[in-house]
């Protein structure tokens, strides 16, 4: 059998904190107007000659650090993310050259933020194809360097994290239980950054170095289909959602999760997410979320967790996940 097992994580935010006070200062808002509707309390931002690739290595060597892992034999990298460092080359290149890991591929995987958990599952059909042995995932943004912060309905959300797992062959365990990938090129038009081409499905964007989101209609899309897709993953893997420990949803915006769990019916505080301390990271949230649920002493080996990413495209992905790391060997990095 070629099993497929999650071994290490790790995870890394930058020193400087946004918090919802200091954008009292620079937008009309309030740190209660923030709260009531974000759930975030402040976030964490890059310095100015801090990148995406920087962010990537600071993770990989926190996951090195606590599970004395060697990554000279990870046969792939991918890094999931929307703020390469360039179009190109790629981050994963940049990082495979700075944490010298001498035979391996390398690709970027761009699906926002639902990026990570598309990397999971390009690691995990590698490894089970019996083409790879090792690899190497890393969900990562810097959305404070595409972010406008003269635009309240946006600054107020976004910060800038890496997380990093992991994905190794195991001949006697199979952590990976079920998946579920979707998209509505549909909606495309509601989150976006222009590019060569301004328009999309015949919509006119605004020209603009910076992230653009209509969250009104992506709320409003979310809630209608993730549920569903989330309904069609356990039933597709026979798993009632009793069986799942922590579910652990893409952390957009907290007023977002919470119909979210209504409709599945799953508590919030079986929940895991990471905006309240560090905004909305996009790729980075999921793996930053369950390296919290780790550091905090909530998520154990043999749990079960429920992951689902969604975001522009509107792309969306669930991964169900039986954790069975190795044992830490040394204390996380604080962040």
């Amino acid at each position: 059998m070629i099993g497929t097992r999650v071994t290490a994580i790790g995870s890394y935010v930058p020193e400087k904190k946004l918090t919802n006070f200091d954008l009292e200062e620079m937008v009309e808002t309030t740190n209660e107007w923030i709260v009531q509707r974000t759930g975030i309390h402040e976030r964490r931002i890059a310095r100015s000659d801090e990148f995406t690739s920087d962010l990537c290595v600071s993770a990989v060597k926190d996951l090195m650090h606590r599970y004395n892992k060697t990554i000279e034999d990870v046969d792939m990298i991918i890094v999931a993310t929307s703020t390469p460092d360039f179009p190109f080359p790629s981050v994963s290149s940049i990082i495979q050259n700075r944490l010298n890991i001498k035979q391996a591929g390398a690709i970027d995987l761009s699906a926002a933020c639902a990026g990570f958990v598309y990397g999971l599952h390009t690691a995990h059909s590698l490894i089970r194809s019996g083409l790879h042995k090792k690899v190497l995932v890393i969900g990562v943004d810097a959305l404070s360097k595409i972010t406008d912060y003269t635009d309240r309905s946006t600054c107020i959300l976004f910060g800038d994290a890496a997380g990093a797992v992991l994905v190794e062959k195991d001949e006697e365990s199979e952590d990976f239980i079920g998946f579920h990938l979707g998209s509505d090129g549909s909606g495309a038009q509601h989150v976006y950054r222009t590019s060569l081409s301004k328009t999309v499905n015949g919509v006119e964007l605004v020209d603009t170095q910076y992230l653009v989101q209509n969250g009104r209609e992506v709320f409003k899309w979310v809630v209608r289909n993730v549920p569903k897709s989330i309904k069609e993953l356990l039933e597709k893997t026979e798993t009632s959602l009793d069986e799942v420990d922590w579910f652990i949803p893409h952390s957009a915006n907290l007023r977002l999760i919470e119909p979210i769990c209504e409709k599945i019916g799953h508590p919030i505080e079986k929940t895991l997410y990471s905006l309240v301390k560090f905004g909305n990271t996009s790729a980075a949230t999921i793996p930053l979320a369950l390296d919290l649920g780790i550091r905090e002493g909530k998520v154990n080996n043999g749990d079960k967790v429920l992951m689902y990413g969604f975001g522009s495209g509107l792309v969306h992905a669930g991964q169900l996940l039986k954790i069975d790391f190795d044992e830490q060997v040394n204390d996380p990095t604080p962040l």
